[in-house]
């Protein structure tokens, strides 16, 4: 398979209709990890490359881009041509005080939480940051208000595999949070069933599942996978039309709870690391 890249740089829901698992309230109950030491210096970051081109990987079937300068969002996941991101309603202003100001489409990684604290914003940090190049296919951001850096590294062959690095960069031990945010395109038909204007989030209970199917009227399906023993905590976001319009459904798989770290969430010590993964397969 060809592997190729290409511009380095820079409310309540109803209808709804569960398509397998358990679902359940959430819980914010946390890991317990076995942390990874942060091994010799970190790799050099091609500055020169942070320009704010989108990198493009391709293979045979897949096309992927992604904006490093935008958070490091994937802005367009194509399976033989046909856009699987929602490619949101217009609006793209990372500056904005809220996420679905900022607009929400595409993929993103919540780091290090979703819901908005006293400290934190709305969906995290990562999503308002410039990320920087590493190498082909390899971003990493680092935060401002609490010391985490987050590596990604994508790969796009027969498959789109995308593997994580989670590091502690601080003095003292901090807890941990990271969920994928990967806004794939609604349509009616889906396996979730959503009334027109709504919206809903829902939960599957911990460690249930490794894996979860999406399927599209035009016939194009893909298999989303993970290790659950890495990322137990998996929620489903769907909206039809509602706030402001958009359609999309999203399959999250989170460490560290469901929405943010809890009081039950395990520690990340002082230069530790933790890796995990995600796969996506055409079905």
């Amino acid at each position: 398979m060809m592997n190729t890249c290409d511009g380095v740089g820079v409310g309540e829901g109803s209808g709804l209709a569960a398509w397998g698992g358990v679902w359940t309230a959430a819980t914010g109950v946390g890991l317990g990890w076995t942390t990874l030491p942060v091994a010799g210096p970190q790799a050099p970051i091609d500055r020169a490359a942070t320009i704010a081109a989108p990198m493009r990987l391709r293979s045979e079937r897949w096309d992927l881009e992604v904006r490093p300068e935008r958070g490091g969002r994937i802005t367009s996941l194509r399976l033989e041509g046909e856009e699987l991101l929602d490619q949101g309603i217009g609006v793209d202003q990372p500056s904005a005080k809220g996420f679905v100001e900022g607009g929400a489409w595409g993929w993103d990684e919540m780091v290090p939480n979703v819901n908005e604290t006293e400290t934190l914003p709305d969906h995290g940090e990562a999503w308002r940051l410039h990320w920087d190049v590493v190498r082909s296919g390899v971003t990493r951001c680092r935060g401002r208000i609490l010391p985490w850096e987050l590596e990604r590294s994508i790969d796009v062959a027969e498959i789109v595999r995308v593997d994580y690095v989670y590091r502690n960069l601080g003095a003292e031990p901090h807890p941990a949070f990271w969920c994928a945010h990967p806004l794939f395109r609604y349509e009616a038909g889906m396996e979730v069933d959503l009334a027109e204007g709504t919206s809903t989030k829902i939960f599957l209970a911990k460690g249930s599942t490794r894996s979860k199917e999406l399927r599209w009227p035009s016939g194009k399906g893909i298999e989303m996978r993970w290790d659950p023993g890495l990322t137990p905590y998996v929620s489903i976001w769907a909206c039809n039309g509602d706030l402001g319009g958009y359609r999309q459904i999203a399959i999250e798989p989170a460490f560290g709870g469901y929405e943010g770290p809890g009081p039950d969430t395990a520690m990340l010590e002082a230069g530790a690391a933790l890796e995990w993964w995600l796969e996506i397969r055409a079905l």
